[in-house]
């Protein structure tokens, strides 16, 4: 009789831990699916929705500035898969004066993203004189552009150069070089079909496409839509290779939290 209880009581402990692995193992595995799902909707989201992004350098100012966190909209402009360079151009296209986040045409420095204004879509007529741009024909107007009066009389500020003067005294690429006189007209650069002609709003401080030519269409990424962050901080601590710098600027913000530009936050373009 007492066997009898004992193997009772022992096939029970076993039923319990059966249970309790089985327990264990449908928590491990809803974990794991419920991550999978997690995961999915960020490369959905970061892939074709919005992305953030920081900016690393004054080239829009006073449009945007050095540490300006940023989300930017992929809807319609581009879809891809994060962290691969896999990616398809949608329906939308820039629109002339539109801030554009895209691949730089610059294979080597890995093609970095930028943020410019677009200038030119294609067909346009682009000629800057003395900073002032004009396409086709009509001065735009463009009351976000910094200049610097000094250099007025440069060959950047104006385009497009003398064609003994096409490399703009060294600033531009040796295949822009030779490519630009190709898309010169009558004193004017003419935007090719599926291309771009970006600017950053400050002129004087901007690698652009008076330096490195036209951006494919294929290259577009997004366009801004809010600032989310907006932190005062030296410009080396948003380029690559200084995540240290970067987390201990974020970690500063809480202890000074003067070091955040309050009135730039929630800002819409």
């Amino acid at each position: 009789m007492k066997a009898e209880v004992d193997d009772a009581v022992a096939t029970e402990k076993e039923h319990q831990k059966a249970a309790t692995r089985q327990t264990r193992d449908d928590r491990v595995w809803r974990e794991v699916v419920s991550w999978f799902w997690v995961i999915v909707a960020f490369l959905l989201i970061e892939g074709t929705l919005v992305q953030a992004r920081v900016i690393p350098s004054g080239s829009m100012e006073k449009t945007v500035l050095v540490g300006d966190h940023l989300i930017v909209s992929r809807f319609g402009y581009d879809a891809g898969i994060p962290f691969t360079p896999w990616h398809v151009p949608l329906w939308r296209n820039p629109k002339r004066q539109q801030i554009i986040v895209f691949r730089a045409p610059l294979p080597e420095q890995g093609n970095p993203d930028f943020i410019k204004r677009c200038i030119g879509v294609p067909g346009d007529r682009i000629k800057i004189v003395a900073g002032q741009v004009f396409v086709n024909g009509t001065k735009l107007n463009e009351p976000y552009a910094l200049h610097d009066e000094y250099a007025a009389s440069s060959s950047a500020e104006n385009f497009p150069p003398s064609p003994e003067n096409y490399s703009l005294d060294g600033r531009a690429t040796p295949e822009w070089t030779q490519e630009m006189p190709k898309h010169i007209v009558k004193g004017e650069l003419v935007v090719p079909p599926g291309e771009y002609f970006m600017m950053g709003d400050n002129r004087d401080n901007s690698n652009d496409s008076r330096f490195w030519g036209f951006v494919p269409r294929a290259n577009i990424i997004g366009t801004p839509v809010i600032i989310y962050m907006s932190i005062d901080a030296p410009d080396e601590v948003w380029g690559p290779g200084y995540a240290l710098e970067r987390f201990e600027t974020y970690a500063s913000v809480l202890i000074h939290p003067s070091e955040v530009r309050w009135r730039r936050l929630f800002h819409t373009f």
